[in-house]
Order: structure tokens, then sequence, then C-alpha cells
């Protein structure tokens, strides 16, 4: 049986990780020694996994403009409601996907993205919720996307 999981922006996430950047800038403060803070062009994203024994199909993502998308996961142990994001907490590889203005397929390093979709189904074994970075490069919005990713229930 196949399972489709959208990614869902997590509004109030990103909300609180530029408020951080912002509060550092203001005090004139520096982050602390491997935060990783939020930039303008990253949102947060988050899946929840309703089953956990799953195995990677396939990555469906729509770009209705041409730029990048980068999709960088979180390890399992990053509480984002207690816990700085640190740089040590975000997985390899990422997901770099783009569209050209010339060509109306969707791109991607096939390998990486087969890997790093292996990787979130070994990971919803033990999780419930994944967090994820959704950079946004080269004219690409957060309006302009549709992702989600595939994977056959293994039970």
């Amino acid at each position: 049986m196949s399972l489709e999981l959208m990614f869902n922006p997590d509004i109030q996430l990103t909300e609180i990780m530029r408020l951080r950047v912002q509060s550092l800038q203001q005090r004139g403060q520096k982050r602390q020694d491997g935060e990783r803070l939020l930039r303008l062009s990253e949102h947060v994203y988050r899946l929840d996994f309703s089953e956990q024994a799953l195995q990677f199909t396939r990555w469906n993502i729509r770009m209705s403009t041409p730029g990048h998308l980068n999709i960088i996961a979180t390890s399992q142990h990053w509480t984002p409601d207690l816990t700085y994001l640190m740089t040590r907490q975000l997985l390899e590889p990422t997901g770099l996907f783009w569209k050209s203005a010339d060509d109306d397929l969707i791109q991607c390093y096939e390998a990486d993205a087969q890997e790093f979709g292996e990787r979130i189904a070994e990971l919803a074994k033990v999780r419930k919720v994944m967090y994820f970075l959704f950079a946004f490069e080269d004219g690409l919005t957060p309006e302009s996307i549709d992702c989600s990713i595939e994977f056959q229930i293994s039970k």
C-alpha cells in the first residue's frame, strides 16, 4: 500500500526562529557556537508520520516558477520548543530540486534524492514528526511549490 505525505509549512516555528535572529541582531550578540540561524530564504516545514514502517518510493515536487529548492532534514534530537537548531543536527545529503526557465521538468541529483528519501523512511521508524528547512532560491517562493514524499507501507 502506498502513502503520500505532504510537507506542511510550520509558520509558528519559522516565526520563532526568525525572532531568535532578530533578537540577536538587536542586542548585538553572536549566535551560540554551532548554532544554525534561519536565513531569510528558509522556512521550517514538517512531516507527520501516520505510519512508521515505511519504504521510500519517490519525491513529488511541483514548481510553478523556475528556481531552486533545497530541503534539509533535521535530526531526531532537535526539540524546537526547547533548544536552538545546531548545525550538527542537520542531516546529509540534502534534497536539491530545481526548474529552469526554459524547461518544465523538475531536476535533482537523483542519488542524493534517493538516499535522502531512504534516510527519512529510516527516521520514521522512531519518530512521529520530522522537521525540515526549505531554502528557496533564484525566485522560488513557498507559494510556488507543492511538495510531498511517497512511501510504501511495509508491515
